[in-house]
């Protein structure tokens, strides 16, 4: 359908939006516990030049392999014999992770979203008693929070479903605002920069066990807390199959991620340069604090305000992303064929109610300790589920290099054989770095193996209708 192709606008509107989210807000505080301001820097480059290198290898397998969409985890399928068992498993088991990882992050974004709306709405912070039963007490403001939370996500829901010019369209518009706002901050941060505040460049970091870190220790830890940052740089090769062009996917990506690291890096720098260091490891809002040295009290509802606009286009983004992978997987034959159906806008109707109605379920975090805990567990074992995809991707362009195919030149494929080595690296080292706790690592193998349950629902053959009407 023409109105559900996207432009090179939105899809670069999609990488931002879903990259730079709530994380940014605490970022500056995470990177100055972990390193001193030369281990910041460095580390920002060790993670941009990895995630560029990433970046270059899902832009290109979406020219190279333009059949083949839905995101990077589609290209586990690819990686053995074509119509084999193993295929048909390997594609499944990931979507399937990054399918509940995603919409388990969801949840994550929208309940920031109404903590950041409490600031103009403080009656979401009530703690006016309703019920007490046992250990449990419900009180209003959480009940509020439950209610607004619900209906930002069903309010989209319904936009969504009206078709992606609108949502696409919404959420470039959301996107926009967010980035002219972070380089508006960008701008008026500078009038309160102090060179003073980064001095020295270099100076000892401390783990929990009193040993100290060297500057080595510092950029890998720096590093790691960079890394969720790029979370979503995949987003338009998701929407591929949706695309005007196939090559605005690459452009798309590229561009959508140097934007997202200027705004990272900028802020991040910017807020170590206001605020004292000793000041920022302590700071439980430091942006808030930075903009407040700078325009006074108004900066908190300024920045409030600018977290509001900016996690409202990471919600339309990352709601249109969970529920398109599960909805191109099907299509290709390697996902429960329910989530193929489709409505008249050409919308993936069943793989949106269901991806919602799961985002739902964790919404009830807001009210319950007990749920809580069993989100924030979910979202802690997702992390494998998240870094997987990468390196398959990795692995997919090393097998075309070797293999040949898809190539006409030699420069082209040596070349792409030498980013997709650098890819591989970096997305393995991201991995073992990203899931390190052996806890970590072994629960998202058991949450990758637990689609294995729903395997049975698929059905045998490779090729699902790619389009089945739903009212």
């Amino acid at each position: 359908m023409a109105e559900n192709k996207i432009s090179f606008w939105i899809l670069t509107a999609l990488v931002v939006g879903n990259m730079v989210g709530s994380g940014i807000f605490m970022l500056p505080r995470t990177l100055s516990e972990a390193a001193s301001p030369a281990g910041v820097l460095l580390g920002w480059g060790v993670t941009g030049f990895g995630v560029l290198f990433l970046a270059l290898v899902v832009g290109n397998l979406a020219i190279r392999k333009p059949e083949l969409h839905g995101g990077p985890q589609i290209y586990a399928k690819e990686l053995f014999p074509k119509n084999s068992k193993t295929s048909l498993i390997s594609g499944f088991m990931s979507s399937w992770g990054y399918w509940i990882g995603n919409f388990a992050g969801n949840a994550a974004i929208i309940t920031t979203f109404a903590s950041y709306l409490s600031t103009f709405f403080p009656i979401l912070n009530s703690k006016l008693v309703i019920v007490e039963i046992g250990p449990f007490t419900l009180y209003s403001g959480n009940l509020l929070t439950f209610f607004v939370c619900s209906i930002l996500l069903w309010g989209l829901h319904i936009i969504i479903l009206k078709g992606m010019d609108g949502a696409g369209k919404l959420n470039f518009v959301a996107t926009a605002a967010k980035v002219i706002g972070f380089f508006l901050f960008i701008i008026i941060a500078l009038f309160a920069f102090e060179k003073s505040n980064l001095l020295p460049l270099y100076a000892p970091r401390y783990e929990e066990t009193g040993l100290s870190l060297g500057l080595g220790g510092q950029v890998y830890h720096a590093a790691i807390s960079t890394l969720w940052a790029f979370c979503g740089v995949e987003s338009a090769v998701v929407f591929s199959g949706r695309a005007k062009k196939k090559q605005d996917i690459k452009k798309a990506t590229i561009i959508g991620l140097l934007l997202a690291l200027a705004i990272y890096i900028g802020i991040s720098l910017l807020v170590m340069g206001i605020l004292p260091q000793n000041q920022l490891v302590q700071s439980e809002k430091p942006l808030v604090d930075a903009m407040e040295i700078v325009l006074g009290p108004i900066g908190a509802y300024l920045l409030s305000g600018l977290g509001i606009i900016s996690l409202l286009g990471s919600t339309i983004g990352w709601i249109l992303l969970s529920s398109e992978v599960p909805y191109q997987a099907a299509k290709q034959g390697i996902f429960i064929p329910a989530f193929a159906k489709e409505n008249k806008k050409g919308m993936p109707v069943f793989s949106l109610i269901l991806t919602n109605a799961f985002t739902q379920v964790f919404l009830f975090s807001t009210i319950s300790n007990s749920m809580a805990s069993a989100f924030d567990f979910v979202i802690y074992i997702a992390t494998l589920a998240f870094l997987v995809p990468y390196l398959i991707s990795s692995l997919y362009q090393l097998k075309l290099v070797v293999t040949g195919e898809t190539y006409l030149d030699h420069f082209g494929r040596w070349s792409d054989g030498i980013i997709a080595c650098l890819a591989t690296l970096y997305s393995t080292w991201a991995i073992f770095a990203g899931t390190s706790d052996l806890k970590t690592f072994l629960f998202g193998m058991i949450l990758l193996a637990s689609g294995m349950f729903f395997f049975p629902l698929l059905r045998k053959q490779k090729n699902v209708p790619t389009k089945q009407s739903a009212a």
